[in-house]
């Protein structure tokens, strides 16, 4: 019980020391961003300011906002920076409790579902952040000018950012539900018409109520679920190709020649031993002879 006492809390112990760890990182890399907190969201607005009408500009409505926005557009893209270092501390802490193939399975898809919620940021602030704020543009009335808040245009950026970061993320969670045997291939090729209409309306909730970023996000979802489903199958026959490869025999159990002396020593001691506890038992009684000793007559 105390034992495994001891080892609860020295769990405890290492999370906490990675957490800070993980947090200590992502201070440093705030820190050193701060002073470029201007330009960093200047950058970070660049889609729509290039979008706006002549004479169009963004506004504050609050009166720290100038301040407050720029810092966690900021303290997100130092998250951003200290990602691999963090995602490293929580793989540390994991890692010893799980399998070797396990190991095999889960490195690979932490660092592709890393990959893919980045390369979904960036489909949104190079693709789809231009195209909707251009769309905007040309749509509003005449008369009317569009000038945006600061902080409602973060609020909207990260919640497209996460929606289409998230959207990514289709191709693993299809090989993993493939490779855990939740469902089948061809169950998933069956569910296709219910996935494409299920991309549309997750489309329709997760974006601005737009049918352009609906399209946007709907199209690379139900693309998405297509590369899954190939990659799941290249798997499926990886592994199957690798479970039919003969077992390797496992020799027996080698030992040093000081153990095999002992052993052998072990034995010989032990032939030994039972010579004399043979010797030491008494003789064996005689039956019983139903006559007398020799030359006497027997008793009728």
């Amino acid at each position: 019980m105390v034992d495994g006492e001891e080892s609860f809390f020295s769990h405890l112990v290492e999370l906490r020391n990675r957490l800070i760890r993980a947090l200590l990182a992502i201070a440093i890399v705030f820190v050193a961003l701060f002073p470029w907190s201007k330009e960093i969201y200047t950058l970070f607005a660049q889609p729509l300011l290039v979008a706006l009408p002549a004479g169009g500009q963004m506004i504050a409505t609050d009166v720290i906002g100038v301040f407050l926005v720029p810092m966690k557009v900021t303290l997100m893209v130092a998250l951003v920076i200290a990602l691999p270092f963090v995602l490293y501390q929580v793989w540390a802490f994991v890692a010893p409790g799980l399998y070797k193939h396990e190991k095999r399975l889960a490195l690979p898809l932490v660092v592709a579902s890393v990959v893919l919620f980045f390369i979904g940021m960036s489909f949104a602030y190079f693709l789809v952040f231009p195209t909707v704020f251009g769309f905007m543009a040309r749509v509003a009335p005449q008369g009317v000018a569009w000038m945006t808040d600061i902080d409602k245009y973060l609020s909207f950026v990260l919640t497209t950012f996460l929606a289409f970061g998230s959207a990514f993320e289709v191709p693993v969670v299809v090989v993993v539900l493939v490779r855990t045997c939740v469902v089948s291939i061809e169950k998933l090729k069956a569910w296709r018409p219910y996935v494409i209409v299920g991309a549309f309306v997750v489309g329709a909730v997760f974006t601005p109520p737009d049918i352009v970023s609906q399209i946007m996000l709907a199209v690379p979802l139900c693309l998405l679920f297509e590369l899954g489903l190939i990659l799941a199958r290249v798997i499926g026959k990886r592994s199957a190709a690798a479970d039919d490869l003969p077992a390797e025999v496992s020799p027996g159990p080698t030992y040093p020649p000081a153990a095999h002396a002992a052993s052998a020593q072990g034995e010989g001691s032990g032939s030994v031993r039972t010579t004399v506890e043979t010797a030491a038992l008494p003789p064996a009684a005689e039956p019983a002879s139903t006559g007398t000793d020799a030359g006497e007559p027997p008793l009728r």
